[in-house]
């Protein structure tokens, strides 16, 4: 089993930012393992965000491009995701998983974007 614990989420202002951290442990090697940050909207499906595999190649859902940067420190075991000029509907849970995703959630954490 795999935990994942997200931290860095808030209330900001619309253009403001916030840096997420997601840090994982249990069964996970995670220098192979390709992590994803995922968010859900209150009344939307759970959506990929952003996407970084084992050799640091980043793919990201065209809402964030820009603005959004995906990264990962393996000595860690750390996945951050770095939000820039955030908007009203960047509002969400914000999520880390492998990508793939497995069935191992972690809590999320709340981001609010309002002002």
């Amino acid at each position: 089993q795999v935990q994942l614990v997200e931290s860095g989420g808030g209330l900001v202002q619309p253009g403001g930012s916030l840096r997420l951290s997601c840090t994982a442990s249990g069964s996970i090697i995670f220098s192979i393992a390709s992590m994803g940050w995922y968010r859900q909207a209150p009344g939307k499906q759970r959506e990929l965000v952003a996407a970084i595999s084992s050799g640091g190649v980043t793919n990201y859902a065209d809402s964030v491009k820009g603005r959004f940067t995906i990264s990962r420190d393996n000595a860690k075991k750390t996945v951050c995701l770095q939000m820039n000029s955030l908007q009203p509907e960047d509002t969400a849970v914000y999520f880390c998983n492998r990508y793939p995703p497995r069935p191992d959630w972690g809590q999320g954490t709340q981001v609010t974007v309002s002002s």
